[in-house]
């Protein structure tokens, strides 16, 4: 069983909702990833997204572009990322680790050699936004053949047609987009959300979580309520960034989104 699968089972069991932080790699500071990874983990995170940096981000809204930015111009490239990851395994074995960004970095690289080294260092899933599910046969299969998941993507403007190959073809969890946007936006309505929450759930063979717009207690309890979990980026990206002690601030602000999602079943 693999870790995200094994993650979830016990999420479903103890009736818990994920709860799954996103971090820019390299961003507020190369030595500080690693770091707020476990600080995050400690704070109640179920499953982390480390954010791959990429030069033209065009899913992500100003927060996660500015990040992005930042770390390349530290260094911050894929190799760096795969570093990241194996040097938080050694003191964490167990909690899922998704890298997210753009499929050109994987392309340079090459599917194969790309999911060995994932796995090698410990990665569990990869979710790539521009990368259309019709296109994703090579690199499924790469990653498949190294036990790495490929996340997928809906949203509510997501045909039903394309909904239902999702739902079939999704592993790990499926990502649902709240809405026709990016990252960061403050457009949030779960309402509107939750029908869409419902139907997915019900067709699909993984875990439903919510992501884009949420960016408190508030929001994610909100959300959660017709998911099996949330997801958090910009609003915690953008904390981090403003931190003078970036760990300290993983924990501060992850604890209260744990908290309101604890209560929920």
């Amino acid at each position: 069983m693999s870790r995200l699968e094994a993650t979830f089972e016990s999420l479903r069991a103890r009736g818990r909702k994920a709860l799954v932080p996103f971090v820019t790699a390299g961003d507020p500071a190369l030595d500080a990833t690693a770091p707020v990874l476990h600080a995050l983990v400690a704070a109640g995170a179920d499953v982390l997204e480390l954010g791959v940096p990429f030069s033209d981000p065009m899913a992500d809204g100003p927060v996660i572009q500015r990040s992005s930015e930042r770390a390349l111009a530290r260094g911050a490239g894929l190799a760096y990322v795969l570093d990241t990851v194996r040097t938080f395994r050694t003191v964490d074995a167990h909690t899922p680790v998704v890298l997210m960004g753009y499929l050109n970095p994987i392309e340079i690289r090459g599917a194969q050699r790309f999911a060995a080294d994932a796995a090698e260092a410990g990665v569990d899933g990869v979710l790539l936004v521009d990368l259309p599910p019709e296109e994703a046969g090579e690199l499924r299969a790469a990653l498949a053949a190294h036990g790495l998941a490929l996340i997928l993507l809906a949203s509510p403007t997501t045909k039903e047609a394309r909904l239902r190959r999702l739902c079939e073809d999704a592993q790990g969890y499926l990502y649902f987009v709240s809405f026709a946007g990016v990252t960061g936006a403050d457009r949030l309505d779960a309402g509107a959300a939750s029908s869409r929450l419902r139907a997915l759930r019900q067709a699909a063979t993984v875990p439903v979580l919510a992501g884009f717009g949420i960016k408190d207690a508030a929001s994610a309890e909100a959300m959660a309520e017709h998911a099996d979990g949330v997801v958090v980026g910009s609003a915690l990206v953008a904390a981090l960034a403003q931190a003078d002690d970036p760990v300290a601030e993983a924990a501060r602000f992850l604890a209260p989104l744990r908290a309101a999602l604890d209560p929920l079943r």
